[in-house]
């Protein structure tokens, strides 16, 4: 049985390997879990699912293999809330409780799928239509002793199916990000050292020299472990970029959150000779780009942000920028960025089924060595992964 749950796993593209399935069922043969499927759920995804951005994944795979409400009726399949709310709790004797209906799973989850097509309103107190505060085994706040919960808080504990509420649905690698999901992502950049004046306690070398102390207390002291990883990042704002503005702004805030230190500047379309970090005074204080880059070390983190949407012409020739005569292309500009700091990406928020239809996006795309990914959890796990190498 669980072989099967194995598959089924790999066949919705989470990375489950042989040795966490072992894992599983050595946990389950030291019976450290009641015999519940509830536990079992949360066993299961406890040993074999190693990075939340699957959590969501194993939801449905877990909900679609053991016939679960997500498996049971199309996704969209809406139960309306006035249904749900709940008017009242019915008290039943011991006699009326032993004398309600087991269905067994099949026929659980078959009829569920029945009432969906043939209930048109809500019920309470019943014993046969999805509601409330009855002996159906559909709804909540009943009781039955074999039910499928809809919505609602647990009662009576009976229910087979209460883990259908799939709370980490945004870690979906397929969805846009909040600014939550985004520091998730961008974590795995950081890159921890000590630094500074001993500040903390050094436990294991506090154990060993009080050891070799004779049992006299030994106190070891140890600089604070701090986020030693540089970035600078680059956001392209104004024209098309107003479109984006709240993803970029989401972006903005996870960044200055997970990087301690990080600097930032901003451009419109491509860079040029200056940029600024104030757009009301973008005219009046200026950064010349040659400072910039001679500012910061080569070990510096460079994320560029942008849709790299605009007229080729913008990238590719001396004048091009549609603000001003600069004197040398963007190309070049970009060319000594990628020069002066080896750890590179773009990140665009454009939708990658669009990159193909903009012709500004495959040269940006060439002059980055195709280190452009979108802005969705999988796009920045992977420009994570590659400013890591």
């Amino acid at each position: 049985m669980l072989i099967d749950f194995f598959f089924t796993l790999k066949d919705a593209k989470i990375p489950v390997t042989i040795k966490e399935f072992l894992t599983l069922l050595e946990a389950m043969r030291q019976n450290v879990i009641d015999q519940s499927l509830d536990d079992f759920y949360y066993l299961a995804r406890l040993t074999l699912v190693k990075d939340e951005a699957h959590f969501d994944k194993f939801d449905r795979a877990f909900a679609q293999y053991f016939k679960g409400i997500n498996g049971a009726f199309e996704t969209g399949s809406a139960i309306p809330l006035d249904w749900l709310v709940k008017r009242m709790e019915r008290e039943l004797t011991d006699e009326q409780k032993a004398a309600l209906e087991k269905f067994g799973y099949d026929k659980l989850m078959d009829r569920l799928q029945e009432l969906l097509k043939e209930q048109k309103e809500r019920h309470e107190g019943g014993s046969k239509w999805i509601g409330t505060g009855g002996t159906s085994p559909f709804g909540n706040g009943g009781t039955n002793p074999e039910g499928v919960r809809i919505g609602g808080k647990g009662g009576n504990r009976t229910a087979v199916k209460v883990w259908d509420q799939r709370s980490y649905k945004d870690y979906d690698s397929d969805r846009e990000l909040g600014t939550r999901n985004i520091k998730v992502a961008l974590r795995r950049l950081r890159r921890f050292a000590r630094e500074g004046a001993a500040e903390e306690l050094a436990l294991d070398q506090t154990i060993r020299a009080t050891a070799n102390n004779a049992g006299w207390l030994d106190i070891k002291m140890q600089p604070e472990r701090r986020n030693n990883v540089k970035v600078l990042m680059l956001f392209d704002v104004g024209g098309t970029m107003d479109d984006h503005i709240e993803r970029t702004e989401e972006l903005f805030s996870a960044a200055k959150s997970e990087f301690k230190n990080m600097e930032f500047y901003y451009f419109h379309n491509c860079v040029y000779d200056y940029l600024w970090k104030n757009n009301r005074r973008r005219n009046a204080e200026r950064f010349p780009t040659w400072d910039v880059l001679r500012k910061y070390k080569p070990d510096t983190k460079l994320v560029f942000v942008g849709d790299a949407t605009m007229s080729p012409y913008e990238i590719l020739h001396p004048g091009g920028s549609v603000e001003y005569n600069n004197e040398e292309a963007g190309a070049e500009w970009l060319a000594r960025f990628t020069h002066a700091f080896p750890k590179f990406v773009w990140l665009n928020p454009e939708p990658e089924g669009l990159w193909q239809y903009r012709q500004s996006i495959a040269v940006i795309r060439q002059l980055m060595n195709n280190r452009m990914f979108p802005i969705t959890l999988a796009g920045l796990e992977g420009a994570m992964r590659t400013l890591s190498k």
